[in-house]
Order: structure tokens, then sequence, then C-alpha cells
């Protein structure tokens, strides 16, 4: 890849649903985490630079378990994803304890990365097809962003319901537009959610969603403090959070931005909820056992 260019690793969430830090949870047959294939995939596709969004809380934890595996092997950094990192004027309103969410964990990493750069969820697996494809486009050179599509059948839990962010392409592979719905779910061989009239859909299947790998260049920290600065001025903001799919989306439609909808053979699979912790255990060992991954995967220094 011409170039350098950094993965972000976006590891500050709570894992609420989860029921606990499962960017640190072992899930490959080693103990691996999932952004340990994450980093493993990305280097291999020639990004040179990792920096990992966290909270200060477990900020120790994580270096030692996590960030010192990578440190003598790339360049790593971190930034810290606090609620009172804020946009000039803003202060974090009374009772607000919940992240400000996905848009502002990227903008946090504004000093950090200075090169083009694709951010992913620290708890998603993407498949080495996936970091290809966004390292191709990065290194192109444009100006255009870009996104990774999976259909979203592939990216549906057993377990319980999800939320994405079905997307519309047209024929030159363009995002159109993205539409967040909560509650999705499997149902037999296809998938249902309920609208915001209170209707219940059924999905073709095929519908390209977002797992949350963007590829941007360093334009785009200032299009997402413009638009969090909008977020932070709204009314009753409560346990609202600035989702950096919605973002893009509001670039895409004021013409701001052009996000190129990248096809991947790769399956995306996640911990979502704690019972798929299994399914994830077995997809990896089996993986493993092909010879698409080394198990331990890092090998000592």
């Amino acid at each position: 890849m011409p170039g350098s260019a950094t993965l972000l690793i976006l590891a500050a969430g709570m894992g609420s649903r989860y029921g606990g830090l499962k960017q640190m949870d072992g899930f490959g047959p080693s103990g691996e985490t999932l952004m340990d294939y994450s980093i493993h995939d990305a280097l291999a596709a020639g990004f040179d630079k990792v920096v990992f969004v966290i909270r200060r809380d477990f900020e120790a934890g994580f270096r030692k378990v996590v960030g010192a595996k990578y440190e003598s092997r790339v360049a790593v950094d971190y930034v810290f994803q606090a609620l009172d990192e804020l946009p000039a004027g803003f202060t974090v309103p009374a009772g607000r304890s919940k992240p400000w969410g996905t848009t502002h964990a990227i903008w946090c990493a504004r000093h950090a990365v200075k090169t083009a750069f694709v951010s992913i969820n620290g708890d998603d697996f993407y498949g080495k097809n996936a970091y290809r494809v966004v390292a191709k486009h990065l290194g192109a050179g444009t100006p255009d962003y870009c996104m990774v599509g999976y259909p979203v059948l592939r990216t549906l839990s057993d377990h319980g319901a999800v939320a994405r962010a079905i997307c519309q392409v047209d024929g030159q592979g363009l995002l159109q537009a993205l539409v967040e719905r909560l509650n999705l779910e499997k149902s037999g061989n296809t998938g249902r959610y309920v609208d915001e009239t209170g209707s219940e859909r059924v999905l073709a299947g095929n519908e390209v969603v977002s797992m949350n790998m963007w590829g941007f260049t360093p334009a785009v920290f200032d299009q997402l403090e413009r638009r969090f600065t909008r977020f932070l001025s709204g009314p009753n903001l409560g346990a609202a959070e600035c989702i950096v799919a919605v973002s893009v989306g509001e670039l895409v439609a004021e013409g701001a931005a052009r996000v190129r909808v990248l096809p991947t053979s790769d399956n995306w699979f996640g911990v979502t909820h704690a019972n798929d912790k299994p399914g994830v255990m077995d997809t990896l060992r089996g993986m493993v056992a092909r010879g698409d991954y080394p198990s331990p995967i890092w090998n000592p220094c």
C-alpha cells in the first residue's frame, strides 16, 4: 500500500449487553482477542500504525494485556474517549455518564492520526479481504471515503436483537443514504425489524449494512466536529449517542463527502451478546484448523 495508513480501533465501549469488556476478552484458541486478528490482518494489508481509543479507567490493564503485544511490531498510540473531551464552548450536562458515541470516539483521535486511516470496532471480526480492499482504496490517494459493506444476514445474532445501519448504494458503488434500524433479529432464513411507524418489516437478506469499518482521510475530523457540535446543540440529549453511521449519512446527504461502498467476500462476526461467544470461538478454531491463522497468532518477540 503506497504511503502510510493507520488502523484506528474503537475500544472504549462499555459492553453493557455483553456484560464486560469484550475488547479484552479471549476468543481464539490461544486466548487471542478479536483485536489480535484485526491487527494481524491490517498489518498484512500494509497498515503501519495502530491507534487505540480507550478509556482512562482501564488504561493500565489495556496497555499490559493488549498494547504491549504490538509495541515492538508496529507504531502504537493511545487516545482517550472522555466525557469532558468536547468542542470549545460545551460542558458535560448534569447527570450524563454514558459515552457520546462513535462519532465522538473517532474525533477524539484527531491529534494522533495524521494519515489516511480505517476505523473499526475493537470487538468485531472483519476478515482479511476487508483490510485489503480498504488498503487499496486508501492507497489510491482519492479524497473519497469508503465503507466495507456486508449483507445483513451475515451480521445478525442468533441470541438477540441488534442495531444495523442499512445502506442505499447507487449503481456506481457510492453510498447514497444510511438508515439506522434498531432491534433487527433473525427470522427463519431472513431477518425482520419494526420501523418507526411500528410496522414489522421483513428483510430480503442481501441488504448492505455498515459494520463500522470506515476508511477516511484526516479531513473527516473537522467534518465530524461540526456534526458533533450540532448534536450537542440539540435539545434533550439525555443518553443519546452521536453515531458515526448517522454522521456519515448526513455528510453524504449534504454533499460534503462521497463514500465508496466496498464489497467483501469475508464474513463479519462479533459478540453483541454473551451467548455469541461460543459460536465465535468455534469459528476461530475452524479458521486456525484450516490454516487461515496461526495459533498463537503472535509469537513472542
